[in-house]
């Protein structure tokens, strides 16, 4: 039994740099291994957790950096040039997907609730997949950068904007005043943002750009400082860490904040991919086996699809569209939020959350595969194929 956190980090890492091992001798990607380590390890596996509450928190703290750091990533300057073809592009794409989703769970028999959700969660993107491997020459030089970024930064909005209707019907079971909070509570934390970054973040930042440290530090602390702030309103951690990349994406200091959290972004993917595969419930996943293996063989072929030929219609070279495609073919861990937030607020039912759950899963690890193996990325197995 595992019953401390440096026992805990030590089975993570170290069990995860294994399997890393042998993933990449069977060239496959290495985050199949953290996934695989993460079951192993979980109550599906030898149940090494007696409290899964650490596991939780770690991948919820893991998670919330990804988000922060994705988010320091995602230019709404590069969002404004490309509106028209991003936004045509990701509606058309999320209604077709979310058709899709909305169909698979009709035929297994859920509710319209839970139908819903399952549509909704269909029609999201991973922004951890899309931009982690992507490389970067190309998320800052090269056009598909550019789409890839649109896309996933207006996924983004939608996938908050469901988060934090969420906490607002859960906060408002009971008062007026609850519901409220956490609409109020998103465009407070992006004014607050946008005033503590213009008058205190950047003036430190360009005072004392040469200690490394100090930088580091500050950094980490506007994360986790934007994201309490939120929470204190009703949204979620994950919400107030991407209002807080999202924010300093608008300045000049991003990329240089970016690169020096830059070793971050590996630690806490393997933390996230960790903590997915350990909250894994095998015996629930079994349970709707069938609607998931459909609802992710349609994700995984018809994503790709939608979006190459949408690209294509908007005048976009077919090879560039199709590689677009690929990376953005697969369910999103917003797709996760949603459903645990959902679920924990009694809103869906445990068979939707296991087919969003179960889904997602599998769309991930197929896709990362699937990238990984066919076009470049930081981490292919071909090194033709490896762009950092």
């Amino acid at each position: 039994m595992i019953d401390s956190i440096i026992q805990l980090f030590f089975v993570v890492f170290v069990g995860s740099a294994l399997l890393a091992v042998g993933a990449l001798y069977a060239r496959q990607a290495m985050i199949l291994g953290y996934i695989l380590l993460g079951v192993l390890c979980g109550p599906s596996g030898f149940d090494l957790f007696p409290q899964t509450q650490a596991v939780t928190d770690l991948g919820e703290v893991g998670i919330m950096f990804l988000l922060y750091l994705l988010g320091l990533n995602l230019y709404p300057q590069k969002l404004i040039k490309m509106l028209g073809e991003a936004l045509s592009v990701t509606l058309v794409a999320a209604l077709a997907c979310a058709a899709v989703g909305a169909l698979v769970a009709q035929l297994a028999g859920l509710s319209l609730i839970d139908t819903a959700f399952v549509a909704v969660c269909t029609a999201f993107s991973s922004t951890i997949l899309g931009l982690k491997l992507l490389p970067t020459t190309a998320l800052h030089h090269r056009h598909a950068g550019e789409i890839v970024i649109s896309v996933l930064l207006l996924q983004d909005l939608i996938a908050i904007i469901v988060l934090v209707s969420i906490s607002a019907i859960a906060a408002g079971s009971g008062d007026l005043t609850g519901a409220a909070l956490p609409l109020i509570g998103l465009p407070l934390v992006v004014l607050v943002g946008f005033a503590a970054k213009r008058w205190l973040l950047t003036p430190l930042i360009e005072r004392f750009d040469t200690i490394q440290e100090f930088v580091f530090l500050v950094a980490i602390a506007w994360c986790l400082g934007l994201a309490q702030f939120g929470h204190m309103f009703g949204l979620t951690y994950e919400v107030g860490a991407v209002v807080a990349g999202v924010v300093v994406a608008t300045s000049n200091i991003a990329r240089f904040i970016a690169e020096q959290l830059r070793p971050l972004r590996d630690f806490f993917l393997v933390v996230f991919f960790f903590s997915l595969g350990a909250s894994t419930n095998v015996n629930t996943m079994l349970d709707v086996l069938i609607p998931s293996l459909g609802l992710a063989v349609a994700v995984l072929i018809g994503k790709p699809l939608v979006f190459g030929w949408l690209l294509t219609r908007h005048g976009e070279p077919k090879s560039l569209s199709q590689e677009i495609g690929l990376r953005l073919g697969q369910m999103s861990e917003f797709s996760l939020l949603v459903a645990a937030l959902a679920a924990l607020n009694g809103i869906i039912s445990e068979q939707a959350t296991a087919l969003i759950t179960t889904t997602t899963l599998l769309t991930l690890v197929a896709s990362s595969h699937l990238i990984v193996s066919r076009v470049p990325n930081p981490i292919a197995t071909d090194p033709k194929l490896r762009r950092d």
